[in-house]
């Protein structure tokens, strides 16, 4: 596919963002899908700093939401493809896990049912690395996972709510797009950092933002695998552009980074500014993540290295991933830029 109309679900997100800014550089006309109208402008204001006004002129949007099915038939009326990229992610394991696990996987199946309601049988859907390297008994020691691994959620000592509903919604996905011949794409981003175009950016630059603002007052030791944005949106993309990618799980998932190494690219590149060296025992981790909270997210990666292979993702591509340097320090550069760090 090189023309036509591409829906975007939650195009006021990070990622959402960026690929439309992608499919818009591609030729495409996008269709955004946005719960709060008053992010908007703001999107508006990305696509015209990034590609022109020629490009925005190709940009509309719709209002909906994924818990409800209002607006998606108007959302979907003439579109040719969908890039399914909304998704409910917080900072802290909540209480209710229901409020991240409910939109991901009742909100990929409204996004499916409509989509097959208004004939469109072509999805790309963001999903993510936390759907592949869970619940495989890896406890410590390096592992490299790739497109075959599966996430075995009733194996997994720690689950956590993003966890359950990426995996779950996945699962959907597919069972889905198998019964009802829809020629479905998944693309599993890591840590996703590189350049914000707004201050409504991911909970994800926090791990950056913070770090430069003095509000990390230690480090966990464990690691991520550190994706730039610009790579997600550009395989959500490709992705679209090659048939060969239908019934495919793609990883975007480049250097394996851990935190304290984050932390010595931003004090080398900002000597000026405080970045904390501590690190924060990896048995204080272990008793807190039983309290739920930031720690329960990570605790799984505590003591263990997951690595991802890149190979079929670069191929899709058809170039190298960026580095997990350089994400860092464009996720760092745009946040200074935009007023998310406070001046030195």
């Amino acid at each position: 596919m090189d023309s036509g109309t591409i829906l975007v679900t939650g195009a006021s997100g990070f990622v959402g963002k960026w690929t439309v800014i992608e499919l818009l550089r591609a030729g495409f006309s996008v269709r955004g899908t946005v719960r709060r109208p008053d992010k908007v402008p703001a999107i508006h204001a990305a696509i015209a700093v990034q590609v022109g006004g020629e490009a925005l002129s190709r940009f509309t949007h719709v209002e909906t939401d994924l818990m409800d099915d209002l607006g998606w038939p108007e959302a979907m009326a003439g579109v040719d493809a969908v890039c399914h990229v909304a998704a409910q992610i917080l900072a802290e394991e909540p209480r209710n896990a229901d409020v991240v696990i409910r939109p991901a996987v009742e909100g990929t199946e409204r996004v499916l049912r409509h989509a097959q309601a208004a004939g469109v049988r072509r999805m790309v859907m963001t999903s993510s690395i936390a759907t592949v390297a869970y619940g495989h008994g890896h406890d410590r020691g390096r592992r490299v996972y790739d497109e075959t691994h599966f996430t075995q959620l009733d194996r997994m000592r720690f689950t956590w709510a993003y966890c359950i509903g990426k995996t779950r919604a996945e699962q959907a996905a597919w069972t889905f797009a198998r019964a009802n011949d829809m020629a479905l794409t998944t693309i599993h981003p890591g840590a996703i950092l590189g350049p914000a175009l707004d201050d409504d950016a991911s909970i994800s630059l926090l791990m950056v933002s913070d770090l430069l603002n003095g509000k990390t007052p230690a480090m966990p030791s464990n690691g991520f695998s550190i994706i730039d944005v610009r790579d997600v949106a550009a395989m959500h993309v490709a992705a679209l552009q090659n048939d060969a990618s239908i019934g495919e799980r793609y990883l975007a998932a480049g250097d394996y980074t851990p935190f304290p190494e984050v932390g010595q690219i931003l004090r080398q590149a900002y000597p000026s500014r405080t970045i904390t060296q501590k690190i924060v025992p990896d048995w204080i981790i272990r008793v807190l993540a039983r309290f739920g909270g930031p720690t329960r997210q990570i605790i799984n990666d505590i003591g263990n290295e997951k690595h991802f292979d890149r190979t079929k993702g670069e191929a899709l591509l058809g170039r190298p991933l960026r580095s997990s340097k350089e994400a860092i320090l464009a996720a760092a550069e745009s946040s200074i830029a935009l007023g998310v760090v406070r001046p030195n």
